[in-house]
């Protein structure tokens, strides 16, 4: 009996993974007979520790592959004036697809905080004493620090938003209204110079520096979100666990290195 009742549940978790989830977490096949309805299963769902996890990893990924072509945008940069100035013009030009990007990628972060701190806060009800002599080599820093370095993340990106895209005058610390940077064009037209908002946005020290830890804390946050995400989704077994944690450690060192490399070389003038 027992061994149909784990085939059936391994069956049932392969066809409807978020059911599946719930299947386990509760151990009662019976009480997901009518999960698959739209009213009840984004509550049992948000109800479900793993559903919750489920979610993170959802959100994670689809905010990670953002950061993958929002790196390679921004290393345009190096390419000069004209390659980076077409490509945020292409951006700019849809706005339809603009904002439609936007706001699915403010509902995943908002979905990975608020799943992330209600996660935290279960985890610490669960257990209010902390164990007396952690192991620091089964919870990595990294993984100890997922909720802090997640929060001040959240903070840093906000004010990127501030700063670059909303182009708030007061936050760049230049004095400059990054709005009215515009480049003129050979047949007298107009676009809006990015290649001189970024030089000018990361020609202040403080800024560049800034920049540059928070890209920091971010790799942080990846280095250990990306092995989670594939545990999560069911890609990282016992086996290939080394092989995961190396992979999203090696991804986290690319992002860094990719996105440091930008303020760092406008600090340096190695970009004009």
């Amino acid at each position: 009996m027992t061994s149909r009742y784990n085939a059936y549940s391994f069956i049932f978790a392969l066809t409807t993974p978020l059911d599946g989830l719930l299947v386990f977490e509760n151990n009662d096949v019976n009480a997901c007979a009518n999960c698959g309805s739209p009213m009840n299963l984004l509550t049992r769902v948000w109800r479900s520790s793993l559903g919750k996890k489920y979610l993170m990893a959802i959100s994670g990924l689809v905010l990670l592959l953002f950061l993958v072509g929002h790196m390679v945008g921004n290393l345009l940069l190096f390419l000069g004036r004209e390659d980076i100035n077409r490509y945020a013009e292409f951006l700019h030009s849809t706005k339809e697809v603009l904002w439609t990007v936007r706001l699915v990628l403010l509902a995943m972060a908002f979905v990975h905080v608020l799943a992330g701190v209600s996660l935290w806060i279960e985890n610490k009800s669960a257990r209010p004493v902390a164990y007396e002599n952690p192991d620091p080599v089964v919870a990595s820093y990294a993984s100890r620090t997922m909720l802090m370095s997640g929060l001040i993340v959240a903070s840093f990106i906000i004010f990127h938003l501030l700063h670059y895209t909303v182009k708030v005058p007061a936050v760049n610390l230049t004095g400059a209204d990054f709005g009215t940077l515009q480049e003129t064009l050979r047949d007298g037209s107009q676009r809006a110079d990015v290649h001189e908002m970024m030089l000018k946005g990361f020609s202040n020290p403080v800024v560049a520096l800034f920049y540059v830890l928070g890209m920091g804390l971010l790799c942080l946050h990846l280095s250990h979100g990306a092995s989670a995400m594939f545990q999560s989704l069911g890609a990282r077994s016992d086996a290939y666990r080394a092989f995961f944690n190396m992979l999203a450690l090696a991804v986290a060192v690319v992002f860094f290195l990719g996105f440091s490399a930008v303020p760092i070389a406008v600090l340096l003038r190695l970009v004009k």
